[in-house]
């Protein structure tokens, strides 16, 4: 099986996974409560999954259309395959699955260059499908809204916001981002309802970066997190929630690979924010860009 037919790979519980953040809180239990009970949930009837969710058996069949499973008997037979699936990768030879772990010291270049390229498909097509498009267009909504952008990040997550600067900066958007953690709690104290503070951090327990979204939320600045966890602080912070799809998957349900993968995740939710944003100003921003590169561009260039 080669990287593609591998990222096109997507098992109920996968699917179930990623759309566990935008679901109501009863539909949340149920998806929840699936992907950490696999085994369970493939035997159990729709009244005995409604009881150890506590919700009502019609909460559940909502739930299966929701997944676009055909009928809760489809659900179960698909957790039974996604188990099989599961049970028969396990049984292969390492040769057979190195695609689906980590570098080893034995892996060869083109092995290792076979991971990557698979690893980072894999990612771009499970951030794709955790996006919500609804969320996407209200902080698309709130870019353009706002007089000025503020960015806060730490390691990687620095790298994904350094790289959303530019883009929005070229595209004639005031952008902020302070590598010195006073000075980003510092910016967050003085922002205002006229300007958005963007958080990022993959695990969204960074704790600058959650202090400077709590902060700027309170001086009534509209907030964005982008990060892989519902629950995390961040989250609890952001008027808008993007969510990347590189936090640890519950044991044995291995979905989604390192958490190294997670600025891959974070740039494409950069380049969805300021493509949605540049399509809306299209003239304008070819007008900032042909400026920004004439002026500060163009001189740095052999």
């Amino acid at each position: 099986m080669d990287v593609q037919q591998l990222g096109e790979r997507l098992s109920i519980l996968e699917r179930i996974y990623q759309k566990t953040p935008y679901l109501n809180p009863a539909l949340r239990r149920i998806a929840e409560f699936i992907v950490e009970h696999p085994e369970h949930c493939k035997t159990m009837t729709i009244q005995e999954l409604a009881s150890a969710c506590d919700v009502a058996e019609s909460t559940v069949t909502r739930f299966v259309r929701t997944i676009e499973a055909k009928s809760y008997q489809d659900l179960k037979i698909a957790i039974a395959e996604a188990l099989s699936s599961g049970d028969a990768a396990d049984a292969r030879s390492a040769e057979e699955r190195h695609i689906y772990e980590g570098i080893s010291r034995t892996d060869s270049i083109e092995t290792i260059i076979e991971k990557v390229v698979y690893r980072d498909i894999q990612t771009l097509t499970d951030t794709r499908q955790r996006l919500n498009v609804a969320e996407l267009d209200k902080a698309v909504t709130a870019i353009e809204k706002a007089n000025l952008l503020v960015f806060c990040g730490m390691g990687s997550s620095g790298v994904a916001a350094e790289e959303a600067v530019m883009r929005f900066t070229r595209a004639g958007k005031k952008c902020l981002l302070y590598r010195d953690q006073g000075i980003q709690l510092m910016t967050a104290a003085i922002v205002g309802r006229h300007d958005v503070v963007i958080g990022i951090s993959n695990s969204g327990r960074t704790r600058l970066v959650v202090e400077s979204l709590r902060l700027a939320r309170s001086k009534g600045a509209q907030t964005i997190a982008i990060t892989s966890f519902e629950d995390s602080p961040l989250a609890k912070y952001g008027d808008i929630d993007l969510f990347t799809p590189t936090k640890m998957p519950p044991q044995g349900l291995d979905l989604y690979g390192e958490a190294t993968t997670s600025v891959t995740a974070q740039l494409l939710v950069v380049d969805a924010l300021y493509l949605s944003y540049a399509a809306r100003h299209f003239d304008q921003t070819i007008k900032y860009l042909e400026e920004t590169y004439t002026t500060a561009i163009r001189h740095t260039r052999e």
